[in-house]
């Protein structure tokens, strides 16, 4: 039983009702705080996840050919039409937010979608669950998940909720992939693959303050690549540098 999964997606969808539901009791200078907050925790936990790197150029270039290949396949665009698909399901049953700026809803709804379901700490938690059971990770993860659930679901409303879905699915593919994934792994490419998703964190954390709107949907394929490079980088080009 995929535990930790399990935790996992039911603090977000729980956290977006009870955010959806309370969020009218919430001022607004209260919701700006708690998310400036969550924020500052994105990025302190991106810092965290990219310190203990090992290969720094394979990193590098992960995040510049990850980010290509989402733009070149408008990766963020699609993401951007689920995030619509979503909330247009929603509206059926509850109203949202009137009074959040279209645009604006949009943005950040892409931004948890990515937080939540491309987060290297959820990856990596998933991959270790489904090669050893230890949902160790990824319950403590949900901890923080459920509280940023909460805030996200009183700016944004229920569709909050409903990211609890893909976050499902894609956590259970990687679950029932992870024991081919792990074997063929080394320690060094797993902190690699931490990094690149400290390098996703730190983005969505500046995109939910504002200071970068850095397109987060398309940077997702980063945690499709950076382990094969790292690979590349520590078996055939660091002996011919050395």
């Amino acid at each position: 039983m995929p535990i930790g999964i399990i935790t996992n997606v039911g603090a977000i969808f729980l956290g977006g009702i009870v955010g959806a539901l309370s969020g009218e009791h919430m001022s607004d200078e209260f919701k700006t705080g708690l998310n400036m907050a969550f924020s500052i925790c994105s990025i302190c936990m991106g810092i965290y996840a990219i310190a203990p790197l090992k290969n720094l150029a394979a990193v590098i270039f992960a995040v510049i050919i990850g980010t290509s290949l989402g733009i070149l396949l408008h990766l963020g665009n699609a993401i951007n039409r689920g995030a619509q698909g979503m909330q247009h399901f929603i509206s059926r049953f509850i109203k949202g937010p009137s009074q959040l700026d279209q645009k604006l809803f949009e943005t950040t709804l892409v931004t948890i979608i990515v937080l939540f379901c491309a987060s290297g700490t959820g990856i990596y938690g998933t991959l270790t669950e489904g090669i050893n059971g230890d949902a160790t990770i990824l319950i403590s993860k949900s901890i923080l998940d459920f509280f940023c659930a909460i805030i996200f679901g009183a700016n944004l409303g229920a569709v909050v909720s409903l990211i609890a879905v893909p976050q499902f699915v894609i956590l259970m593919i990687i679950f029932l992939l992870a024991q081919f994934i792990v074997p063929l792994t080394t320690p060094d490419m797993i902190r690699d693959f931490k990094a690149a998703g400290g390098v996703l964190m730190l983005a969505s954390g500046f995109r939910i303050t504002k200071i970068e709107m850095f397109p987060t949907g398309d940077m997702i394929p980063i945690m499709l690549v950076i382990m094969p490079i790292s690979w590349l980088w520590t078996t055939v080009i660091m002996p011919v540098i050395h």
